[in-house]
């Protein structure tokens, strides 16, 4: 198994570059072609998947954390390395997080491949895991915003609000760009608000 890949940049494509190892070429498929330049150095944590069809396909991460994001996308069901990329190429891997953290299934149906039926599915399946991967110390920029939303969320789960509420409460705390570095206590007050002017 291939656990990570240095060399140099060869060539870029679409979602894609070349890795030249010492006159070995390397395709390797990546979620964001732009951030590589050719004939720069590059190191990616990497993933061989297997298809019946068209065989091995080589994916590379520029960090850990959007390695493990990846795994855990595409463990969904129906769930594919092309919308695994998709996935972390529109929001990014810490983005990510926070819209499985925060229950914004609007934003995940907006990737390229999910609808709003398969980014709910996704919630269901992916919020546990994504606490899990916090726990085991991954880096992550801005942890402590994402661990507010999903402390508000299980504070609304504890007082038996619908997901329905709680889904469209987070969206509205999104969308009036609230402050996730505020006070918890804050934050909460902001959400049972909205929440007793829309019952």
């Amino acid at each position: 198994m291939i656990s990570h890949i240095s060399g140099t940049v060869k060539s870029i494509s679409d979602q894609s570059i070349v890795v030249d190892l010492h006159g070995l070429g390397l395709q390797v498929s990546v979620a964001q072609e732009a951030v590589f330049q050719i004939g720069s150095p590059v190191q990616l944590h990497a993933y061989m998947h297997w298809n019946q069809e068209n065989g091995p396909s080589l994916f590379g991460f520029t960090s850990e954390l959007e390695k493990a994001v990846f795994l855990m996308i595409i463990d969904c069901s129906g769930i594919g390395p092309k919308i695994g990329l998709a996935a972390l190429g529109s929001l990014g891997a810490e983005r990510f997080i926070e819209v499985i953290q925060s229950g914004d299934e609007r934003g995940l149906s907006k990737v390229n491949g999910i609808g709003p039926k398969k980014a709910e599915q996704m919630m269901v399946h992916l919020k546990h895991k994504v606490v899990k991967l916090l726990e085991k110390g991954i880096k992550v920029t801005g942890s402590a915003q994402i661990t507010h939303w999903q402390n508000i969320q299980e504070v609304l789960e504890s007082l038996n609000y619908s997901r329905p509420e709680i889904s469209a409460t987070m969206r509205h705390l999104r969308e009036s760009e609230v402050d996730a570095a505020l006070p918890f206590d804050n934050l909460m007050r902001k959400a049972l608000s909205f929440l007793a002017k829309n019952k």
